[in-house]
């Protein structure tokens, strides 16, 4: 029996909707992957579809944390235990550039695999994360044949496109016999031509600023162009991201039931495609400049596209091939499937070209499938300029790309005092920050994913209208709907009472706390119920809404810096952490020089130890978290990126109760287990 291990360093992947791929025990102890693609088969998914990538984490991403245990320690005990047993070759690699998926024979005995990773849930956690999730893991490498006398190695596109894909083609020639390739899927699009009379009479589109209404991610309701109110950038110059925050007029926005803008809740944003990207991939395809923009009948013959959550039907609709490649279909986010890459080399003239297309949708070269899939973002122009003889028709390509589905943006406000702001008169507005991540693209230039990228776009226009003394409200609108407002931090902070809450947040996670904040001071004098850890890169540059949670800002806050240690207080002796912290007569009172007697910042007086990362900080407050999720309709609220933090802040919370309850570690993760279904501990990641 053999089982097969794919080892590689962590990378970045996550998704749209955060769904993420569980390895399984494969009856005869194979390791496979679950995937996370909605309309394939379970035996589809395991050979075409690994974790869907998604500019998610790119639009509001926090600051870099350190690998969690189970990433670093974790790969060093595995790496340990396989060498212990002196089986075939590992290759484990830990170094600062990331390397691409590679498979190597770990072991031929079930009971060995078993015994080297584990049977329970960490071993499952740590092979996952060096599982590309493409089925390579059945699979025995082909025969090389570079020795053969007729070998002729294939040559390979001599584009800055083709080798941007880093593509390990091992031997591969012209001859090279491949199997089980992909089928070509059947085309579910279609246009029909309209006549000038009828171009006349239907000639007024949506335009760029508003998504067609068929796309209706909010059935029954249509997307709500709101008038953008007001922006401004949160961050500073030399920030590694930006952020801005905006302003959104939501005044008219149309009664929906009982369903109301809550704190905590986020709302959709329908983002387009940038114009600049949509007509790259009309000019490569060759479409012409007079077709782009006229309209056209829309045939499809099933599923939900263009649509977002509609019924799965054929449709017939008016619309053009501008419109669907900006608003309908996602050119950037995901990473190619089997069913594309056969469609390309089904409209492949290059011989080369095609063979390489084909080679990736077989089983010889599943490895290197899986290595595309998870290596850099790739975009679909990216893949056409790569592969430059493929030129498939519009409608063939639309019938294999996602549909570009809405991006998700937690509310920074209490709507009820931000329309309580002066000089409102009246009007209502909700508020949202945005990271913008850059990545390179093949290119070496600046890569933003769709919608922080549309979101900063927005926000340099806004801007520079204001410094050129223009007014931007009137003219710049943002297509959006009320989205989530039963989502865990809105529905569990409207159940929280007045009771203490924990809040951990890094980047632009820290955002929703502030509606919680302010929200709390509004309805009463809670601020000795309220702490928050709060985690950024550099304080004087990206530190947010700095100076924009109250009066007692300085007393509930804690800002944690990833690049550099600061300067923490001068340990105090004596200073003790109160039994129980009912109001603020409970916080320690100190003297120092430069502040005479009063209430001290709470966080930088309890301890002498200085944090570089949020999760540092937690174990470091172990009494106050304990504190707070005993008490009566106390929580603890985590937002942020999943990868390094949120992985990262959960082992904290864990080593709290193992300390302050005496727990061991079954012990402990059962404790955070239960809070999470009582409502105590709420995190939203990404």
């Amino acid at each position: 029996m053999t089982s097969l291990l794919p080892i590689t360093r962590p990378r970045r992947v996550s998704t749209p909707s955060t769904r993420r791929s569980t390895l399984r025990q494969h009856p005869k102890h194979r390791l496979s992957s679950s995937n996370s693609s909605p309309n394939l088969s379970s035996s589809e998914r395991s050979s075409q579809d690994s974790p869907l990538w998604s500019d998610a984490s790119s639009d509001s991403e926090a600051p870099p944390t350190p690998a969690t245990d189970i990433a670093s320690e974790g790969l060093s005990r595995f790496s340990t235990d396989i060498d212990s047993h002196n089986i075939a070759e590992v290759d484990v690699t830990q170094s600062k550039k990331d390397v691409p998926a590679s498979t190597k024979l770990v072991t031929q005995d079930p009971d060995l695999l078993s015994k080297t990773v584990g049977d329970g849930e960490s071993g499952t956690q740590l092979i996952q994360k060096y599982c590309c999730g493409g089925g390579c893991c059945f699979l025995t490498p082909p025969t090389p044949e570079s020795t053969a006398s007729s070998f002729t190695p294939l040559t390979c596109p001599d584009s800055q496109a083709f080798k941007s894909l880093n593509l390990k083609l091992g031997n591969l020639s012209a001859s090279t016999q491949l199997t089980n390739t992909t089928p070509l899927s059947e085309s579910t699009v279609s246009f029909s031509s309209l006549a000038d009379a009828q171009q006349t009479a239907a000639e007024s589109l949506w335009g760029l600023q508003q998504p067609p209404k068929f796309v209706q991610p909010h059935v029954p309701y249509d997307v709500f162009s709101a008038p953008l109110y007001h922006v401004r950038e949160l961050t500073k110059t030399g920030a590694q991201k930006r952020t801005f925050h905006f302003d959104i007029d939501v005044t008219d926005y149309p009664e929906e039931g009982d369903v109301d803008f809550k704190v905590g809740g986020a709302v959709g944003i329908c983002p387009p495609n940038a114009p600049e990207n949509v007509d790259e991939i009309f000019d490569v395809l060759g479409v012409p400049r007079y077709q782009r923009d006229r309209q056209v009948q829309l045939q499809t013959s099933s599923g939900r596209w263009p649509t977002v959550w509609g019924d799965e039907k054929p449709r017939t609709l008016l619309t053009s091939r501008r419109e669907l490649l900006t608003w309908c279909s996602d050119i950037q986010s995901y990473p190619p499937t089997k069913t594309l890459l056969r469609l390309l080399a089904a409209h492949a003239t290059a011989e080369n070209e095609k063979k390489i297309l084909l080679y990736l949708c077989s089983t010889e070269g599943q490895a290197s499938f899986c290595d595309l899939r998870t290596g850099s973002h790739l975009s679909v122009a990216q893949l056409l300029h790569a592969f430059p003889s493929s030129k498939p028709p519009l409608p063939d390509l639309l019938s294999q790309l996602s549909q570009l589905m809405p991006r998700f943006y937690s509310l920074s406000n209490d709507p009820h005092v931000s329309s309580a702001r002066e000089g409102l008169a009246g009007r209502r507005l909700i508020e949202i920050a945005v990271t913008v991540h850059e990545t390179p693209d093949w290119r070496g230039e600046a890569r933003t994913g769709v919608g922080s990228g549309y979101l900063e776009r927005i926000a340099q226009t806004f801007i520079a209208a204001e410094q050129a003394g223009e007014e931007p409200r009137s003219s710049l609108r943002i297509p959006m709907f009320r989205g989530l407002m039963a989502n865990p931090l809105s529905a569990q902070f409207g159940g929280a009472t007045d009771g203490p809450m924990m809040l951990i947040g890094a980047g632009v996670g820290m955002a929703p706390f502030r509606g919680f904040i302010l929200n709390r001071l509004r309805n009463a004098n809670c601020a000795s119920k309220i702490w928050l850890v709060q985690g950024v890169r550099d304080s004087s540059v990206d530190e947010l809404y700095s100076g924009e949670l109250g009066r007692y800002e300085t007393q509930i806050k804690k800002v944690v810096q990833s690049r550099g240690r600061r300067k923490g207080s001068v340990p105090r002796p004596g200073l003790e952490l109160p039994s129980r912290i009912h109001s603020e007569n409970d916080l320690p009172t100190l003297s120092s020089p430069d502040r005479g007697s009063g209430k001290s910042n709470f966080f930088e007086s309890i301890k002498n130890q200085e944090s570089r990362y949020v999760q540092d900080e937690v174990r470091n407050q172990a009494d106050i978290v304990w504190q707070v999720i005993n008490a009566v309709d106390g929580r603890v609220f985590v937002c942020g990126s999943s990868k390094g933090m949120g992985e990262g802040v959960e082992d904290a919370l864990r080593h709290v109760v193992k300390e302050k309850g005496g727990m061991d570690a079954d012990q402990a993760k059962s404790f955070w287990d239960n809070m999470r279904e009582q409502g105590k501990l709420v995190t939203e990641t990404w």
